[in-house]
């Protein structure tokens, strides 16, 4: 399956628009486009029990983040704080850059 492209970055701070965790906001960790989905820093928190395996590398009960599919969350605009959606636009020296729609700031990234 070939990758298909996200409409967000690593390091984007994004807002959940559906689900369990709905109206959460974190950071993008990770972004995996083969899969369509993202991994954002304090949602969809999953525990697993892990066994020990020797006295450096304990067992116990690990929470951590678990991949959601990148249709459930947005951008999320640093200046106005609102969930929006990314327009492209290409500034004067040739380069293209992400903008809110709805107050016309850009994303840093």
């Amino acid at each position: 399956m070939p990758a298909t492209k996200l409409h967000v970055k690593k390091d984007d701070r994004v807002v959940v628009i559906s689900g369990k965790d709905k109206g959460k906001t974190g950071k993008v960790l990770t972004a995996l486009p083969k899969e369509s989905r993202v991994i954002v820093e304090g949602v969809n928190i999953i525990t697993k029990h892990r066994k020990g395996r020797s006295n450096v590398d304990p067992g116990g009960i690990i929470h951590h983040e678990a991949p959601v599919y990148a249709s459930k969350v947005m951008l999320m605009c640093p200046r106005c704080g609102k969930a929006t959606r990314a327009a492209h636009i290409i500034l004067d020296n040739g380069s293209k850059v992400r903008i809110c729609k709805k107050c016309k700031e850009t994303f840093e990234s």
